[in-house]
């Protein structure tokens, strides 16, 4: 199995332009973008939070 090249990008890219409309085409790209720097953000962010050694500072 390959990934996907220029011929499947192309009718991607063209199936997205009917259904939504060149004109809406700007805002659907930068939604996806700022959605995928949230989504890196998040996981760098959530790096170093998984690292705990099974000790807690709560008193039971």
């Amino acid at each position: 199995m390959r990934g996907l090249g220029w011929p499947e990008l192309i009718i991607i890219l063209v199936i997205v332009v009917v259904l939504f409309g060149a004109s809406r085409l700007p805002i659907i790209a930068r939604s996806i973008g700022s959605s995928a720097k949230e989504f890196r953000r998040g996981m760098a962010d959530g790096a170093g939070e998984g690292d705990d050694d099974g000790s807690s500072d709560v008193d039971s």
